[in-house]
């Protein structure tokens, strides 16, 4: 019989592993540098033959341990935290579109991510189509391509 943790028991348990003498809660790292005994210890990172923290900017220890409890809340493999939520959605389009795909796009989105998608995936060669959030049923098919990959829509609000 399989022994599943209840979602509450992930909330303060999952994604750190506290060793003998640590503390019990993810502790913060608030460090922006980490420290190593040798240069070639620190080179090792960099060509990624070795595992580590050396610029909070690139990872964090903090971050790595929520991004797994995340991952564990939500019954995946890993997760990823990012800075911003612009730079969350160019990993989520990036990472599904490639150069020559199509994104068809809401137009009602935020201006951040409507310049995002027109003119920095534009210049990568990712092409979008904006449609009016009010387009009829025609309008929203006429957009789709045989390329498209990404449908992206602002979220409906609903009037009571």
């Amino acid at each position: 019989m399989e022994n599943k943790l209840h979602t509450e028991t992930l909330c303060i348990q999952a994604g750190y592993s506290p060793a003998s003498g640590e503390p019990r809660q993810i502790p913060i790292i608030q460090s922006t540098t980490f420290k190593y005994a040798t240069s070639e210890d620190m080179g090792k990172l960099f060509d990624l033959e070795a595992s580590g923290y050396f610029y909070s900017r690139l990872q964090n220890p903090t971050c790595d341990m929520v991004a797994a409890k995340i991952a564990a809340l939500e019954g995946g493999t890993a997760a990823m935290l990012t800075g911003s939520g612009q730079a969350a959605n160019f990993y989520s389009l990036f990472n599904i579109c490639s150069c020559g795909d199509h994104i068809v796009s809401s137009a009602a989105i935020y201006g951040g991510t409507f310049n995002l998608i027109s003119v920095t995936m534009k210049r990568m060669g990712i092409e979008a189509t904006f449609v009016d959030p009010d387009c009829t049923e025609e309008e929203l098919q006429a957009a789709f391509r045989p390329n498209t990959k990404v449908v992206l829509a602002k979220p409906l609000r609903i009037l009571l």
